[in-house]
């Protein structure tokens, strides 16, 4: 037991890196945008070289698994969530001779590298997790793997802003040769090596699937799973569009003026927001009595904000002017007690109000600006499960391909923030965020358009469809 156990926890570990990994992202891209002298919209190339590698990975996937059969089945899932890991060890590995030459180009193949051994750890991880014990239990061995997802993003921001620049009160003054990269690159590397290494002589479930794959493309005849494709590009690239550009955002005097290296604990904030969602989403899968759950949702988000006070004043980080965001997690748990679990219900609650969120950054200054952008990541939090079942309900035997054809589509954050960042370079970096409310718009739009295209198809949308976070 001890041993399964074991090895469950360094199964779960990638869901770790995939968010430390992705979250890290907002501390690089205003760092090499001053090392490099970049304009904002060619720092964003780093979102671009990372969320484009998943897709990638996933189209060669696709199309290899229809020429030939699924080759994750043929190695084995075990050999190829290993390989996965190489591939992004390898990456991690190029950060050393990017640095040492001052190549942008090249740190941004190391990142692409990483992103395409995510992108074969995703298709790997999911299934393993599940298939990892009674299948009755997967879907609360997801939503652990899940949690520990969102911890990665929380505390990946902060931890590798220690590593280049210090603590807050007393940064360090970064290297011009980009040296004070390398240390962080190397343990990310002994970690993936690690965690390849002890997976390698673990005992894990066998899982094997005996679907023949359709090799038409049928699924896209269904109109919610192409509507929602758009719908999973737009969320995956507004989700991290935000914090993206918060470091441009940040700058401004009319916000807070500060530079790169005190940006942290607002990106780690940002990312937290995202595990307060889906920390009080997840108590759906427990079988609480109706008090016990309305207690536990309306405790469960101030928990999670306590985690990220206590990671962020650790680190040296002023958090004082933290206590404006309670009004906005007050509302966010208003709205997950309201909603239930029905997706499109929830889905068109989160998206309008995010829009009036983005509205009120764009027109206000100072804090109420600031928090109202950074509160964005409260109403995508939930966001990708209530997409993802929408879009896949009603599919039949096009599941499986529906659910690959979803996950291409988180090319959206390769894309969404380069076009906000040419914004903030012709405009600024205050008004850029006029995207991200054009985004919210359409995943309200989707919400509501899905139910009339599941009535026309004779669909019981109530009963059929539920949200698992």
């Amino acid at each position: 037991m001890q041993k399964t156990n074991s090895s469950f926890v360094t199964l779960i570990t990638v869901f770790f890196f995939w968010g430390f990994v992705g979250a890290s992202n907002g501390i690089l891209i205003p760092l090499f945008k001053e090392k490099f002298l970049l304009t904002q919209f060619q720092s964003q190339l780093v979102d671009l070289a990372f969320y484009f590698a998943y897709f990638v990975g996933s189209l060669i996937y696709f199309f290899t698994s229809r020429a030939t059969g699924d080759p994750i089945d043929k190695i084995g899932y075990k050999k190829a969530l290993i390989l996965g890991l190489l591939i992004s060890s390898v990456g991690a590995l190029l950060f050393i001779p990017a640095a040492n030459l001052l190549s942008y180009p090249l740190l941004l193949t190391a990142l692409f590298v990483i992103g395409l051994g995510f992108a074969l750890q995703q298709i790997v991880a999911n299934p393993f997790v599940i298939n990892f014990g009674a299948k009755e239990t997967g879907s609360h061995r997801l939503n652990l793997a899940g949690g520990l997802n969102s911890f990665g993003t929380t505390i990946g921001p902060v931890v590798l802003s220690y590593a280049l620049f210090g603590n807050i009160s007393a940064p360090a003054i970064a290297s011009n040769d980009l040296s004070a990269v390398k240390i962080p690159a190397l343990i990310l590397f002994g970690l993936f090596i690690l965690c390849a290494t002890i997976l390698w002589f673990s005992k894990l479930p066998t899982v094997t699937t005996s679907e023949k794959l359709d090799k038409d493309l049928g699924a896209l005849k269904y109109p919610q799973l192409t509507l929602g494709m758009i719908a999973i590009f737009i969320y995956v690239g507004v989700e991290v569009t935000i914090q993206s550009n918060l470091g441009a955002l940040l700058k401004m005097p009319e916000i807070k003026g500060i530079d790169h290296t005190k940006i942290s604990h607002f990106i780690s904030l940002y990312w937290g927001s995202l595990m307060i969602g889906r920390w009080t989403g997840a108590l759906a899968v427990f079988n609480f009595k109706k008090t016990t759950k309305l207690m536990m949702q309306i405790i469960t988000p101030f928990l999670a904000f306590g985690v990220i006070c206590a990671i962020n004043y650790l680190r040296g980080s002023n958090i004082e002017d933290y206590i404006y965001y309670l009004p906005y997690i007050c509302l966010a748990s208003a709205i997950f007690i309201f909603s239930g679990d029905n997706p499109a219900r929830t889905l068109l609650i989160l998206s309008l109000t995010a829009c009036v969120m983005m509205v009120v950054g764009l027109v206000s200054s100072g804090n109420l600006a600031l928090y109202s952008f950074i509160s964005g990541g409260l109403f995508c939090s939930v966001m990708w499960p209530c997409i993802f079942a929408l879009a896949i309900n009603g599919l039949g035997k096009y599941t499986n391909q529906g659910s690959s054809l979803l996950v291409m589509m988180i090319l959206g954050g390769a894309i969404i923030p380069p076009i906000q960042g040419i914004l903030v370079d012709i405009l600024n970096p205050q008004i850029s965020y006029i995207v991200t409310v054009f985004c919210f718009a359409y995943l309200a739009w989707y919400a509501f358009k899905v139910k009339s295209i599941f009535k026309k198809q004779g669909i019981d949308f109530d009963s059929n469809t539920s949200i698992t976070h």
